[in-house]
């Protein structure tokens, strides 16, 4: 073998090295920026755990680990006697937030499909006043809506929740579904037309099925939504009807004056606790829907 193969083989080789070692630097850099911003998401949550299971006289103890264990925290936060009813504002959470989610897709769906796939005059200015109402501040509407609601005595129903909730989760409804609706080709529906299938049941046979997983994705981010607002049920909201962002800000201790963190901590474990399940459970479902329409 001659010098020069030699030296050419020796440069080949090194060039290599130096772009395997670049390829591993930039996976380990990937993979320390991902648990960084993993942390530093779930840090939180696990201080709330942590805090949650605490005793009562180590509230503010800043060991980061689960020191002084007990359940009394868990048994203040439900605790009726203390005026804590957490368990009954659960299920007012649930119940308003799941009527919520299913008008606001009823109707979301029918708008998102009209300013996708339909031609008709204004649709632009449709959807630049959906994008308007997403963005109007909800502290705004809220003395009106108090006022109003207290007129035709709506104060401490569930109508009055639920109504404002849907007028805050359909614009993101209406967005969602309408990005995805106009990535659909146009070849299956006009297909199904061919095939002698009227407008609306290529909507429901052909559109409907394929368009469920970006559905199901909109209902869970509108079902979290309407879980997590507190500014509306708090003024508009009474003892029977209150939701679990209410009943935690309103938590009282088992000593006079005292503020109750570790039950705060321990409420606010069991609210977050069907959130996380109904993520983990529908997965699969959530990310095929953020993904789909992405590649054609």
């Amino acid at each position: 073998m001659s010098t020069a193969t030699t030296t050419l083989n020796t440069g080949t080789a090194k060039a290599k090295s130096v772009a395997r070692t670049r390829e591993n630097w930039a996976s380990t850099r990937t993979y320390i920026s991902a648990a960084i911003i993993v942390i530093w998401c779930l840090l939180p949550f696990y201080w709330m755990i942590v805090t949650a299971f605490r005793d009562v006289g180590y509230t503010f103890d800043s060991t980061p680990f689960f020191t002084h264990v007990t359940w009394d925290n868990f048994k203040t936060a439900f605790s009726a006697e203390l005026g804590n009813h957490l368990g009954r504002a659960l299920l007012n959470s649930l119940f308003i937030s799941s009527v919520t989610t299913i008008v606001a897709l009823l109707f979301g769906v029918f708008a998102a499909y009209a300013l996708a796939r339909l031609n008709f005059r204004g649709k632009f200015l449709v959807l630049g006043l959906i994008l308007g109402a997403s963005m109007f501040p909800g502290v705004a509407i809220v003395t009106p809506l108090f006022q109003l609601f207290g007129n035709i005595g709506w104060i401490g129903t569930y109508q009055a929740m639920i109504i404002p909730n849907i007028s805050f989760v359909l614009p993101l409804t209406v967005y969602t579904l309408t990005s995805f609706f106009r990535e659909m080709p146009w070849e299956l529906e006009e297909a199904a037309r061919i095939d002698g299938c009227t407008q609306g049941q290529a909507f429901r046979k052909i559109i409907m099925p394929l368009a469920a997983p970006a559905v199901f994705t909109t209902a869970i981010l509108a079902f979290i939504a309407s879980w997590n607002e507190y500014l509306i049920a708090s003024i508009l909201s009474n003892d029977a009807t209150q939701t679990v962002t209410v009943a935690i800000a309103r938590f009282a201790g088992s000593q006079p004056h005292q503020e109750p963190y570790t039950a705060v901590m321990a409420a606010g474990t069991v609210v977050t606790i069907p959130l996380v399940v109904l993520v983990l459970v529908f997965q699969r479902k959530i990310v095929a829907g953020l993904t789909a329409g992405a590649v054609k």
